[in-house]
């Protein structure tokens, strides 16, 4: 939020008076009679006017001085991701900011955090330190603190692990930085917020809640997924549920486990538990969960954009994934056939190569193949599953870039770029990479404009240039073309000028 232009104080006091969760993580407000920020929707008696300050960011509430709520929690808001296609400034902090609530990066042993973000975003470290100050009255490293701290008090509330590992998890290099730094933000030492709070649910291990936005399709969200599911490494049950294997990579280490994401629609948040292996990497897999189903979304801003085309899509959101990778592999075993008969190479593929592993639920049984596994694997051994030899190609290819190369398929890597060294792989082309993109990058711009299904919801499929046609009817819809293609899925036929008929 830029300090040259406030956000409007009374319209934010009229948001708090209505607890609306609509406008949850969008702004914080201060109290200054208590020294504590709340969320939007806190339950605690509104506090008056003359006592209320409000911020855009947790960072900047912070750096004021305040210190979060232990009733709302504001470590459970979903986080901000405004999107802007016109100001540079905005799409730089957007870029850094999505970089630096990675969890993944926060472990900075030569202490360069701030030049190496400069350096892959293309500019100095003295101009990135002064878009953080002028958009947020913070530096980069004041907001990365407010990320792990944020994340420290999270996994102190909610789960048992020891404050030691705590530490490491949330990217502190030593407890003894980590006490300080909690002490001297919150007045409080890790141990003693530990005391105070009773999330903890006796006997049924570490249940994490994190919030999101209404409006949220639940049922249209699960059913993607339930389209999609492969046998052994993913289920959705009628209890709004979804369960799934899943191997991360961190630090040199594998760590292998099952997650289980429940929805609580009352209080639009979700529950996730998770296997004692993956705990180690709780703030990982919290993040990647929150990618993979559009927690962050802003429906308030995709709307004002495509709710007179998609008036019944308000609630949909872009289905992610947990592993970018299997993402990638099921895209290019999509690619010009049923979403069935994708579906069903993906799960002779998981049968082939799949790792074997233990779960409590008997749905849940493989991992899918690693990219180690899969650019060793030879074409005769892919034949054999039916996939054709342009796609087995495609398959080692990109299992060889993200095994070999270092090629990143989340929402942390450089859009253009990816896409761009996708389409340099053999068998992929732009269909392929833009719907990576679009649902493993987390691009809300990306938009398969040569899409057989897209040409039929835009009626443009009997036209000379079904694909240029559909690009050229998407330009109204930018730059939330992602949401725009689910809506056309879910809506049937939509005319090229956007009206569903």
């Amino acid at each position: 939020m830029n300090r040259h232009e406030r956000i409007d104080d009374e319209a934010c006091y009229r948001a708090l008076c209505s607890h609306d969760a609509r406008f949850d993580g969008q702004f914080f407000t201060a109290v200054t009679s208590t020294g504590i920020y709340c969320r939007p929707v806190c339950r605690v008696r509104t506090p008056r006017r003359e006592n209320c300050r409000f911020f855009a960011h947790a960072a900047q509430a912070e750096h004021a001085g305040f210190r979060p709520c232990l009733r709302c929690r504001p470590e459970l808001a979903p986080m901000d991701r405004h999107w802007s296609t016109e100001d540079a400034s905005a799409i730089l902090l957007q870029q850094a900011t999505g970089w630096l609530d990675d969890p993944q990066h926060w472990l900075d042993a030569d202490g360069n955090m701030g030049e190496r973000l400069a350096a892959r975003l293309g500019v100095s470290d003295r101009h990135l330190r002064r878009v953080f100050e002028d958009r947020l009255g913070v530096s980069p490293l004041q907001y990365l603190l407010t990320r792990k701290l944020l994340t420290a008090k999270q996994l102190l509330a909610d789960t048992d692990l020891p404050v030691t590992q705590i530490a490491g998890a949330s990217g502190f290099a030593s407890v003894r930085r980590f006490n300080a730094a909690f002490l001297d933000h919150y007045r409080l030492n890790p141990t003693q917020l530990r005391r105070q709070t009773s999330n903890r649910d006796s006997g049924q291990g570490s249940a994490v809640r994190l919030g999101y936005r209404p409006p949220y399709d639940i049922a249209a969200t699960l059913a993607f997924f339930r389209q999609r599911l492969i046998g052994g490494v993913a289920f959705v049950d009628d209890r709004q549920r979804l369960g799934q294997t899943l191997r991360m990579d961190i630090g040199g280490r594998s760590h292998r486990g099952w997650l289980l994401a429940e929805f609580d629609e009352a209080r639009c948040q979700l529950v996730l538990r998770v296997s004692d292996e993956l705990r180690e990497v709780l703030p990982q897999v919290i993040h990647r969960l929150r990618a993979a189903l559009d927690l962050d979304a802003d429906p308030s801003a995709i709307n004002a954009v495509l709710h007179g085309a998609f008036p019944a899509g308000d609630g949909l959101r872009v289905p992610g994934a947990l592993d970018g990778f299997e993402l990638a592999v099921r895209a290019v075993l999509g690619q010009q056939i049923t979403v069935a008969a994708a579906r069903t190479l993906a799960q002779r593929l998981v049968n082939r190569f799949g790792e074997p592993i233990d779960t409590p639920f008997v749905a849940l049984n493989r991992l899918f193949p690693s990219p180690e596994v899969l650019a060793q694997a030879g074409g005769d051994a892919l034949g054999e599953l039916g996939i054709v030899k342009q796609r087995q190609a495609a398959i080692v290819a990109l299992a060889r870039g993200v095994a070999e190369q270092g090629l990143v398929l989340n929402g942390s890597a450089d859009v253009p770029a990816t896409i761009a060294a996708l389409k340099e792989l053999p068998g992929i082309g732009d269909w392929t990479a833009q719907y990576i993109a679009m649902r493993a990058l987390r691009w809300p711009d990306a938009f398969p404009a040569g899409d057989v299904a897209l040409h039929k919801a835009l009626g443009v499929q009997d036209l000379k240039h079904p694909a240029r046609e559909a690009e050229a009817a998407s330009q109204v819809w930018k730059p939330w073309r992602s949401y725009a293609v689910l809506r056309a899925w879910s809506a049937g036929h939509v005319s090229p000028t956007g009206t569903p008929t």
